[in-house]
């Protein structure tokens, strides 16, 4: 018994020696590594990113978090403040970079007073105070959201746009049942549309354009109560479903992402709040939808660069309060309504790089306008015809060697006068049973949308 114990005791040492051993090879591996692949960080670079992962941990849904520790000699006005604390240390840890120093005052216990910051009486209860806003908007801010954000319970107002945030929306924010507006536009986050905005019963205003989800928007998006939905400059690719008309929103961005298939017709049911819609460079391929006409109060229409096909249906001409119109670099072709063109509110219609045929005169009236690059005859910059087709080549004459046939037969003369001759029926007309051509290849980034006042612009694009 007692030998067993001895070589046991041996044993464990042994294991001991060899992972301390391991370790700090691995260690001086690892100082080799970012030495020779970083640019040469320092040796206190290095310690303080091993330090950095001993840090942070993963939530039940693997979000990444922050052990944050409170001092006790820390006093807070209430509860939800010291909660706030913890909130704002976590995702202070979580900074890699703040070359603004916005956040160089997120010290201590008056989280009131730290900058963009914003507190404000509790709904629930008027006599405390608690963090109702947090606004970094352009603050050029690297790192991530970690999960203790969700303890900002009566945040309403998150903006965060123009920032090098990566990583994903954490899924404690759906513990933030008071938040109206959510931005995180203009910044690195990845991965699977946050469906964690679809649970947040506030929220009213939504915008993660210019960062790099991709896949599918679940289509409970759109039976939500939101006012605006900016998806744009993603990496989205899916058909938009039915359902796009059952939102109430007044402005609808979708541009620059990767859909296909068609727009849908109960886009004409948002007739009541739509102001804007932009669908612009997507890969949309079907004709105009004529329900589109429905949409009364529309004042900017643009689906520029897609592969929209066959006529603009008549009824565009009763969106009377439309004031920009959009549908070049399209496959659009036959005649411009004169209903269009003679819209009341309409300051500026672009149609160029279509094949529009025929285009009525009250349409060079318009304060602006583009027609370049269609099938327009008698306007400058027009496409070229195509060249007239040659006659078929005449057969070779053939060549006999027996004697040549008979001559026809004389002609035959008739006592009786001549019967009438057949009238000759006209051709019928050319049926072009080849497809349209293939939209223009334009490389390089596309062009600016030129007139066009957007609500709410888009943020520089920080890459």
């Amino acid at each position: 018994m007692k030998k067993i114990s001895k070589l046991h005791f041996h044993f464990s040492l042994f294991i001991i020696f060899f992972f301390v051993f391991i370790g700090s090879s691995s260690s001086s591996s690892e100082e080799e590594i970012y030495d020779s692949s970083n640019g040469g960080l320092t040796d206190a670079e290095v310690r303080y990113i091993r330090h950095r992962q001993l840090l942070y941990y993963r939530d039940e849904f693997g979000d990444r978090g922050e052990n944050v520790s409170v001092d006790p000699s820390l006093v807070f006005e209430n509860p939800r403040l010291k909660n706030a604390y913890i909130a704002l240390q976590a995702w202070k840890q979580a900074i890699f970079s703040d070359p603004s120093n916005l956040t160089g005052n997120w010290v201590g216990s008056d989280v009131c007073s730290y900058k963009c910051v914003f507190c404000s009486p509790a709904l629930d209860d008027p006599t405390i105070r608690t963090v109702a806003g947090i606004d970094l908007n352009h603050g050029d801010i690297a790192g991530y959201l970690p999960e203790e954000l969700g303890l900002l319970v009566d945040l309403a107002l998150f903006h965060i746009n123009s920032n090098r945030f990566c990583g994903t929306v954490p899924r404690k924010f759906v513990k933030l049942k008071l938040l109206f507006e959510l931005d995180l536009s203009n910044n690195r986050f990845a991965g699977k549309f946050p469906e964690v905005v679809l649970r947040l019963p506030s929220l009213k205003f939504l915008d993660i354009r210019f960062n790099e989800f991709e896949g599918k928007i679940p289509k409970e998006l759109f039976d939500k109560d939101l006012d605006a939905i900016f998806i744009n400059h993603n990496r989205f690719a899916f058909d938009l479903p039915d359902n796009l008309g059952n939102s109430p929103v007044s402005v609808i961005v979708l541009a620059n992402n990767k859909f296909h298939g068609c727009v849908p017709a109960s886009l004409g049911n948002m007739s009541e709040t739509l102001n804007e819609v932009i669908l612009m460079n997507n890969g949309f391929r079907s004709c105009f939808p004529a329900e589109i006409g429905l949409l009364k109060n529309l004042t900017v229409l643009d689906m520029s660069f897609n592969e929209l096909m066959g006529p603009l249906p008549e009824e565009v001409g009763g969106m009377v309060s439309l004031e920009q119109f959009n549908v070049a670099h399209n496959m659009l072709s036959g005649k411009i309504p004169a209903s269009i063109c003679s819209l009341p509110n309409l300051d500026n219609f672009t149609f160029s790089y279509n094949f529009f045929t025929g285009e009525p005169p009250v349409c060079l009236n318009l304060p602006g306008f583009n027609d370049r690059r269609n099938c327009l005859p008698a306007r400058p910059a027009q496409r070229s015809p195509p060249p007239p087709s040659l006659p078929p080549p005449s057969p070779p004459p053939v060549h006999y060697e027996s004697p040549p046939p008979p001559s026809p037969l004389p002609p035959i003369h008739y006592h009786s006068p001549p019967p009438p001759p057949v009238p000759c029926e006209n051709p019928p007309p050319p049926v072009y049973g080849s497809p349209p051509p293939p939209a223009p290849v334009y490389e390089g980034p596309l062009p600016p949308v030129v007139g066009i006042s957007y609500a709410s612009p888009p943020p520089p694009p920080f890459y």
